[in-house]
């Protein structure tokens, strides 16, 4: 009698994990389905891509994003030419897995950079800053490599997929650093169901696998995260950079403020601290100066601009965290302390498989009803 309670225990044990276990694999193929094109595209084991932040993604986290199976994105900011080839460089030595390079297109010397990748081999090349050039993008799909390209709006990634972009990048306003105006929810909603000839990779406000799994579902091909990366043990930035991150709660991560259209302000999200307060002040006392005559407007347009000239240096490499533009997305109420870059990426995943497997529990247990259930008796219904 105890042998056979043992024994139906034990085979009710086995039963479940072999349950748990085609959970697991229904769930990572069914991941596999969803990113496979994304996959294909970058070169990667996982179609998330690290958002390009200036000084912080270069050679070491870049390669350890791409070494754990995601996809690096050297920053190349205001690079000359000679520090991109040494950047590339150094990264090609410390990863073999494709990475890619972010160019401006505003850049006086981009069509250098773009030589400087091609010599390099650099097998993707992402531009940002606006439409890019004919002679941009001629170049680069020349030289063989893939072009990403940022679009604000469906018919901006139109006119990229015209021009031969091999995968969009739409990123909401919910990011760090420079934004747009539109949610990234919103920018899914607006470009996804209508942008199947190419990948697209959302960005903007991602710090979990549960919303990573949200927009895939969606029809993104992939994601792009920033943010999240800041506080990797890889990364080179100021522990007190870092720790102002860990800190932080999403509330704490706002926009630029821009107190007279006439005289604009470039929106940037970053967390709010005290130079935060004293660009409002400044902004403020510039243009009562140009009220009262005492300043061009272009002198104090200048006065304005100028305010944050060298601030991201001084707080990702140097930690002033007082005085330095702390860039940082909504999404870093999810950094809540420094982990490897693998671990960051795993933890995505595993969020993401989770989901998958409570679904497949869930139909698993589902109860199916007899159609005398669904649809009444026959003497309900008279």
């Amino acid at each position: 009698m105890t042998e056979s309670v043992g024994a139906t225990r034990l085979s009710g044990g086995e039963g479940r994990t072999k349950e748990r276990d085609a959970g697991r694999k229904q769930s990572s193929a069914r991941l596999e389905q969803l990113w496979a094109r994304g996959r294909d595209v970058l070169g990667s084991d996982l179609a998330i891509m690290g958002g390009a932040m200036t000084w912080v993604s270069e050679r070491n986290l870049v390669a350890a994003i791409s070494n754990a199976g995601g996809f690096g994105v050297i920053a190349s900011g205001s690079m000359s030419p000679e520090l991109l080839s040494v950047e590339i460089g150094a990264t090609k030595a410390l990863t073999a897995r494709p990475f890619g390079v972010n160019l401006i297109t505003l850049h006086p010397q981009l069509l250098e950079l773009i030589d400087v990748c091609a010599a390099l081999r650099v097998s993707h090349v992402v531009l940002a800053g606006g439409l890019p050039n004919g002679a941009a993008m001629g170049r680069i799909k020349q030289s063989g490599a893939r072009v990403f390209c940022f679009a604000p709006a469906l018919g901006f990634a139109r006119k990229l997929v015209r021009m031969g972009v091999d995968a969009i990048v739409i990123e909401g306003s919910e990011a760090g650093g420079h934004i747009g105006p539109v949610s990234t929810g919103v920018l899914a909603q607006e470009i996804l169901p209508h942008l199947q000839s190419v990948p697209v990779f959302v960005a903007g406000g991602i710090g979990r696998g549960e919303a990573m799994l949200a927009y895939l579902e969606m029809g993104a091909a992939g994601v792009q995260l920033g943010t999240r990366f800041v506080c990797a043990r890889e990364s080179i930035a100021h522990s007190r950079f870092k720790q102002a991150f860990i800190r932080a709660a999403a509330r704490d991560a706002v926009a630029s403020v821009q107190l007279d259209p006439h005289f604009p302000v470039i929106p940037v999200r970053a967390l709010a601290n005290p130079a935060t307060e004293r660009f409002v002040a400044m902004q403020r006392q510039a243009i009562s100066r140009f009220a009262r005559g005492e300043l061009s407007q272009k002198e104090a347009q200048l006065e304005i601009e100028h305010f944050w000239a060298g601030a991201l240096r001084r707080a990702v490499i140097d930690g002033d965290i007082e005085s330095g533009s702390l860039m940082a997305g909504q999404s870093v109420g999810f950094v809540t302390r420094e982990q490897a870059t693998a671990e960051i990426l795993e933890e995505l995943v595993d969020q993401a498989l989770g989901v998958l497997a409570a679904r497949f529990e869930s139909t698993r247990h589902a109860t199916v009803l007899p159609p005398q259930r669904l649809l009444g008796s026959q003497d309900a219904r008279g």
